[in-house]
């Protein structure tokens, strides 16, 4: 039997992963290289802690007052478009603390599956990608951090993530005694960890290809033929594919692939940046999440530290701004005040889109007009995170075995 996959970032790989070792014959489809997506750029957080979707009355009402500065931590970039405006609506719609409620179970059920997964991972041998569990700060500087962070440990205590903590002053910086810190104090989330992204990349695709699975790159799909409710082949600039089973894991290009399935996905592309310091002159025991600064900052793999934040609603076609990777700069120097890192030249920063659903949640499932395909993507600041979880699901899904997890939440057809 026969697969085929589109899209080479994380979802994709681990989706692969399942399938191949459940007997498929595995073809992946990338529009690039395999090297240039989402899933490389990220701050490698492995993370049950966010269990909070991107759609929330606050970050509406933030966003609102913010969507006219361009470099302000979540900008949507203003502009006549349809495909905004419709996602915008029911982003809106969404951002209710009912939906927030609800969110944070299977946000928190699909993480502790892909925890788990990335773990077992760990026994393949040369399998290699920085992993960690130290878990995860979410430092705070104000009052109004101080009470987000109260509420956020009940929450995550109501949830069964009983090992997490609230850290004050002192003991945070005695956790982090090679820096100063500035902040009141911290959330400390022990359920979480962290890889170094590339690593598990890199890894990934070499161990798909050594079991049999076929990487084909540039091959940017722009038609499906379709026959008696089935996708039937899969048409690139150059080439057609004839596979059993489709499995649409094209990331922030998602609403326009589901498209040419005559199927409704609302999705927008959210830029991310990042800034990684490869021999780093600073040192950090853990992660960190930055509250107020919406910024976020991970040693990865020895002496690696990595910058990341923000959240750009725009198009894939928006020249990057490097006033939005000065922000993220800026808000480590206010927490790390020893900190003191110049913007890098445009080419040694990274930045991708990550796939928005308008909801925050992922989109996991079959659509219903078709009998052969699987659908993953929408999983916003979360593909990494919830990559190997997604890619067993896929796997249950296309096998017909009973899923791990309710994927209800997820359904893709949802907004429909």
């Amino acid at each position: 039997m026969k697969a085929t996959i589109i899209g080479g970032g994380i979802i994709g790989l681990s989706s692969a992963f399942y399938l191949n070792k459940s007997g498929w014959e595995v073809t992946i489809l990338d529009k690039a290289d395999f090297t240039d997506n989402c899933s490389y750029g990220n701050c490698g957080y492995i993370c049950p802690s966010h269990f909070i979707p991107l759609a929330t009355p606050g970050i509406v009402k933030q966003g609102l007052k913010w969507m006219w500065n361009s470099r302000s931590p979540f900008y949507v970039q203003p502009r006549f478009d349809w495909n905004l405006f419709n996602w915008g609506l029911k982003f809106i719609r969404s951002a209710t603390k009912d939906h927030v409620q609800t969110a944070a179970i299977p946000l928190r059920d699909i993480a502790i599956i892909s925890k788990k997964e990335y773990e077992s991972w760990l026994s393949i041998p040369g399998f290699d990608f920085a992993y960690q569990q130290k878990g995860l700060l979410e430092i705070f500087q104000t009052g109004t951090g101080a009470e987000h962070a109260k509420h956020t440990l009940e929450k995550a205590h109501a949830l069964g993530l009983n090992d997490t903590r609230l850290l004050d002053r002192e003991t945070l910086q005695s956790m982090e005694p090679h820096t100063r810190i500035s902040a009141m104090g911290a959330i400390l989330f022990n359920c979480d960890a962290h890889c170094y992204p590339n690593k598990l990349m890199q890894n990934l695709l070499v161990y798909l290809e050594q079991c049999g699975v076929k990487l084909v790159p540039h091959q940017e799909v722009i038609k499906f033929e379709k026959v008696n409710g089935q996708i039937q082949k899969i048409i690139t600039r150059d080439r057609a594919y004839e596979q059993d089973e489709v499995i649409m894991a094209t990331g922030s290009w998602g609403r326009e692939t589901a498209k040419l399935m005559d199927t409704k996905i609302p999705m927008m592309p959210g830029r991310g940046y990042s800034v990684t310091l490869e021999n780093s002159p600073y040192k950090v025991n853990y992660p960190a999440v930055l509250l107020e600064g919406r910024a976020a900052i991970t040693p990865m793999d020895g002496n690696k530290i990595r910058f990341g934040g923000t959240m750009e609603i725009t198009s894939h076609k928006t020249p990057p701004r490097m006033n939005r990777v000065q922000g993220i700069l800026n808000a480590v120097k206010r927490f790390y005040p020893d900190f003191d890192v110049p913007l890098p030249s445009i080419e040694k920063i990274w930045y991708g889109y990550r796939p928005c659903s308008a909801d925050g949640l992922p989109y996991i499932g079959r659509i219903k007009r078709y009998k052969n395909v699987t659908v993953a993507t929408g999983h916003s600041m979360l593909g990494l995170s919830l990559g190997a979880g997604t890619g067993k699901l896929v796997g249950e899904i296309v096998n017909n075995q009973p899923t791990s997890m309710s994927i209800k939440p997820f359904n893709v057809e949802r907004f429909s």
